[in-house]
């Protein structure tokens, strides 16, 4: 009988957690969408670059595909004043009008902060500022806050981070505005059992990811057996897309977005948006694959089938269909047979390929297919 109520868990989770239904969750419904400034440009950052960036997410169709949240990382700080207020530093001379101008898209704004008193880079963070810090973003206009942990631990003890981040929780709850809470911290302490009870929206689950294949399959491969904390309001967050990046190949490419797609993951551009191939534009904005992602259900995907580099992985699906991601780890073509009965399908399935937008008819009992060298098959299973 338990086996049948499997997907409440996330839910008992959050009642578990203090976390009741009648208070949300509002934000992130789904898996958040958008792109962050960090992966492609580093601190190599000013208002004319995160302008062009978000007009570029309206006019190269991201937007209307579901990516909302532009997101400025690191490279914006400036100083607190006399009063201490936090001021951008002269890149961003008008960091409001940047929101307003973000805001007239139809998109919304996110931020990069830390608990500690300076962050990654070394720039002025807001230990010590926590309320007038939220106060400062929320009247700027800000929608989405990325707190990194960076220099927290000069501050904190180990067993105070979680006391750190609800802190500033509490700041952003007080000013009234909503702001989305995405906490990173490269899932110490096993983030993913606390994180949604200090506010957390979706929380890092791992380390930085990088723009290659290695890390890129080791950090998204690794997520396995953190379904059960992932749900609406709530969601593992292994990092980035390097979609466009430069390095990793297009087959790599759409293993990527594959896997964070079946893991239910944030969904967040890292590549130069104005200058974009059709094929990273195609991978990036591929509605059928991203609807895997969106799935209202909201349920993380996990591995159900493993032989060497060959890997399936599946996700069950709103509608009573699944999800199913035929994955080859190796570096040349593998053939490889989905056996419906390991997804929980008996008798015939119709399949449909989502990166050829193909139906390739109905099954009974397993699918045969090649699959290419670091690459995947993804297929809607419909029983």
């Amino acid at each position: 009988m338990m086996r049948k109520f499997w997907f409440l868990i996330p839910a008992l989770f959050l009642l578990a957690a203090g976390i009741s239904f009648a208070e949300g969750p509002e934000l992130a419904r789904t898996p958040p969408m958008g792109w962050n400034s960090w992966n492609h440009f580093r601190l190599n950052i000013n208002d004319a670059v995160i302008r062009a960036q978000a007009k570029a997410m309206v006019d190269s169709g991201m937007k209307a595909a579901g990516y909302e949240y532009v997101v400025i990382d690191g490279g914006w700080e400036g100083y607190h004043d006399a009063k201490g207020v936090f001021h951008s530093n002269n890149k961003f001379p008008d960091m409001k009008g940047l929101c307003d101008y973000i805001h007239s898209l139809g998109l919304k704004v996110g931020i990069h902060d830390s608990p500690g008193p300076v962050t990654c880079s070394g720039r002025e963070a807001s230990y010590g500022h926590e309320q007038q810090d939220a106060e400062t973003f929320a009247r700027w206009g800000i929608d989405f806050v990325k707190y990194d942990w960076c220099s927290g631990s000069k501050v904190y003890k180990p067993d105070q981070m979680k006391a750190a981040y609800d802190k500033f929780h509490q700041a952003m709850v007080s000013t009234g505005r909503p702001i989305l809470y995405s906490l990173c911290q490269y899932g110490m302490q096993n983030v993913w059992e606390w994180g949604a009870s200090v506010g957390g929206n979706m929380w890092r689950t791992t380390a930085d990811i990088q723009d290659d294949y290695f890390h890129m399959a080791y950090i998204g491969f690794e997520q396995n057996g953190l379904e059960k904390y992932a749900g609406p309001g709530h969601w593992n967050d292994p990092d980035m897309l390097e979609i466009g990046n430069g390095q990793l190949k297009p087959v790599e490419e759409r293993m990527q977005m594959s896997l964070w797609s079946l893991l239910a993951a944030p969904l967040f551009a890292g590549n130069d948006l104005t200058n974009m191939t059709p094929e990273t534009l195609d991978i990036l904005s591929n509605r059928e694959v991203i609807a895997v992602d969106q799935d209202r259900e909201g349920i993380q995907g996990h591995r159900v089938w493993q032989r060497g580099p060959m890997e399936i992985w599946m996700k069950p699906l709103a509608d009573g269909r699944k999800a199913v991601g035929m994955f080859n780890r190796e570096k040349r073509p593998m053939t490889m047979t989905l056996k419906l009965k390991d997804i929980g399908v008996t008798g015939s399935a119709k399949l449909r390929d989502l990166w050829a937008h193909k139906d390739l008819g109905s099954f009974t009992g397993s699918y045969t297919t090649r699959v290419p060298g670091h690459g995947v098959v993804l297929l809607r299973v419909e029983p």
